[in-house]
C-alpha cells in the first residue's frame, strides 16, 4: 500500500446540533475544530441531522404545511376559461 495515494484515516467526531450527541469514529475528514476527548485529539464535525434525530429512525412523525404550497401552486399556475 503506497502511503502518498491512500488519505490518511483520522480520529473524528461527529457532533449532532438537535441532540448534542457525539459519535466516535475513524473517517479521512477533518475540520478546522479539534477537540480532545479521553486523552486523544479528534477533528470535530457538526452535523444537523444525524441517526439520531432523523425522523426515518426516530419514528418521530413531522408535519409540513402543504396547505399553503398548494395554494402557492393553484395560483401560479392556475388556467384562465375562455
Amino acid at each position: 500500500m503506497k502511503a502518498e495515494v491512500h488519505p490518511s484515516l483520522n480520529n473524528v467526531c461527529f457532533l449532532d446540533v438537535a441532540t448534542g450527541k457525539r459519535f466516535l469514529t475513524k473517517s479521512t475528514m477533518k475540520s478546522a475544530r479539534k477537540e480532545t476527548i479521553d486523552g486523544e485529539e479528534f477533528f470535530v464535525v457538526v452535523r444537523d441531522v444525524t441517526m439520531d434525530s432523523h425522523p426515518a429512525y426516530t419514528g418521530e412523525k413531522r408535519l409540513v404545511d402543504t396547505a399553503g404550497r398548494v395554494e402557492k401552486f393553484t395560483t401560479k399556475f392556475k388556467r384562465t376559461r375562455k
